[in-house]
């Protein structure tokens, strides 16, 4: 197959024409349905990773060898790559004929192509730039990405001549002692002039246990045909671990997680625990916020400056504004405004907005609701498909009842609301400004602005009917020491109502609705 052809740009690492990232391996270790390229870290897939690491060259054309897995790995990249293109290899000959299988596909290219395997989630867009700059300050046809490792075992050393060029890559199996005594290894990440790559690999044979053609033939072809080819050694080591299992994934996490928290840190967050605190690398803190132990930050979330979050705190894809604070609570899609706060053990749902210096307290669910300027829900709440106004608060264990069991239904909330403790308010409904509901009220009409609302029985106290009915029991003694009634002079008490009196009053402005 053939792909769409693009004029080639320069990037910043130099004339890079393709990318060609290698993403067809079943990844048996892993020992997962899920293809190994997809195995997440950091917010990103490995592959995502990749791709992020390369963008920032500039290459006109980006391919994908995909095989294992295609289907699945090929959503995912027209989800965080679009522009760039699945190339199918039927059968898994190898990373040369993996790379051979996309330049087929490529057609003319027009600058150097850079190919690299789909499963180094550390490498960084400072580490290819350099190597690309590299290869084109040598002028070589082909430099090879290395690394100086403490333990090289397993891993195919760099034979260098001389002049430091690259003479040839020796798997440990084919090594002599002083070969594997080497400690610069293959990363497995190659740039070379697409016209002399090409032409190598259509030299490669699978001569080999494998039956396979491996992309490192290429260099020793070139080497005996006397073309340049060099090596740059990464500056960290970590750039070029790849991924295998799950261990070497946990791992490759911790590393990525710390580099992340150093990087945040030097910028001046303050991250109080890093062995608990897991930010992705997609998310954003500004300096001064603080992170507390047990903190994760996760996909798009941005914190914002002096605001403190955790301890033991999700976010996922959340705003925090300035000076906000949110305490052991759960947040998804949502944002929390400048100097609002939240927690603990609250769990906000997506569309929640709270506005500045709004409050959700402790054991408070939200979903889709908007929370205005000063405005609270204390504890012990449930707050779905609403608007509060500003000024507002919404007494202890308030149900918005906003499902039918058909649909969803809104409530609307004005400013300078009191919501007493205990109440229900049954969507569709309307609470007017400075309007008040009495506490244990199941609220089904609207409320006009202004006007208190109580919906509930009268209450009826059955005097002596503990000395009755639970006689020879602490209650009953404790209620014939104070004097309670006993059994034979019990009479019904029904205790006069008015509006707006003590029985149908709310509590202050604060938290403890119903209650003085």
């Amino acid at each position: 197959m053939s792909l769409p052809q693009t004029p080639p740009t320069a990037g910043p690492g130099g004339d890079v024409g393709a990318v060609v990232v290698l993403a067809a391996g079943q990844g048996t270790r892993m020992r997962s349905a899920t293809p190994k390229v997809l195995h997440r870290l950091g917010g990103r897939s490995m592959l995502g990773h990749v791709l992020a690491a390369a963008a920032p060259l500039g290459a006109a054309r980006t391919v994908v060898v995909v095989g294992s897995g295609r289907e699945m790995v090929t959503e995912h990249l027209a989800d965080v790559a679009p522009e760039a293109a699945a190339v199918v290899q039927e059968q898994q000959l190898g990373s040369g004929h993996a790379a051979a299988v996309a330049l087929d596909a490529l057609g003319e290219v027009s600058g150097a192509v850079l190919i690299v395997n789909g499963d180094a989630p550390l490498l960084r867009a400072e580490t290819l730039s350099t190597l690309v700059q590299a290869h084109r300050d040598a002028g070589a046809a082909l430099t090879v990405l290395t690394a100086e490792v403490a333990d090289p075992t397993g891993l195919g050393r760099i034979v260098r001549d001389g002049d430091g060029g690259v003479r040839a890559i020796v798997e440990e199996r084919d090594a002599d002692p002083a070969t594997r005594a080497i400690a610069e290894v293959n990363a497995g990440v190659y740039v070379g002039d697409a016209a002399a790559v090409r032409e190598a690999l259509s030299r490669v044979g699978a001569a080999n246990d494998q039956g396979e053609i491996y992309l490192t033939d290429v260099l020793g072809l070139l080497v005996s045909d006397g073309r340049p080819v060099g090596g740059h050694r990464a500056d960290d080591a970590a750039d070029t671990l790849g991924c295998n299992d799950q261990r070497e994934l946990a791992d490759r996490r911790r590393t990525l997680n710390d580099r992340v928290l150093d990087r945040l840190m030097r910028a001046g967050v303050v991250v109080v625990d890093p062995m608990t605190t897991w930010v992705d690398v997609t998310a954003d803190v500004a300096a001064e916020a603080v992170l507390q132990p047990g903190t994760q930050l996760l996909g798009a979330t941005t914190v914002g400056a002096g605001a403190v979050v955790g301890p033991d705190t999700t976010l996922l894809d959340t705003e925090v504004g300035e000076g906000a604070s949110v305490v052991r609570s759960h947040v998804t899609l949502s944002v929390v405004g400048p100097a609002a706060s939240v927690g603990p053990f609250s769990y906000l749902r997506p569309g929640t907005e709270l506005a500045r210096a709004a409050k959700v307290g402790a054991f408070v669910e939200t979903k889709n609701v908007q929370v205005g300027e000063g405005s609270k829900v204390p504890h012990l709440s449930y707050v779905g498909d609403a608007t509060i106004g500003r000024g507002s608060n919404v007494g202890a264990a308030t149900v918005f009842v906003n499902y039918d069991g058909v649909a969803k239904h809104r409530t609307e909330i004005g400013d300078h609301v009191r919501i007493g403790s205990d109440t229900m308010l049954v969507a569709p409904l309307t609470v007017g400004d400075g309007a008040y509901t009495a506490a244990g009220s199941v609220i089904t009409e609207d409320v006009p602005p202004g006007a208190m609302a109580v919906a509930r029985a009268h209450q009826r106290n059955v005097a002596g009917w503990v000395s009755r009915r639970r006689p020879g029991t602490p209650s009953a003694e404790a209620a014939a020491a104070a004097g309670g009634a006993p059994a034979d002079d019990a009479a019904d008490t029904r205790p006069a109502q008015s509006e707006g009196g003590r029985h149908a009053a709310t509590a202050g402005d604060d938290d403890h609705q119903g209650r003085r």
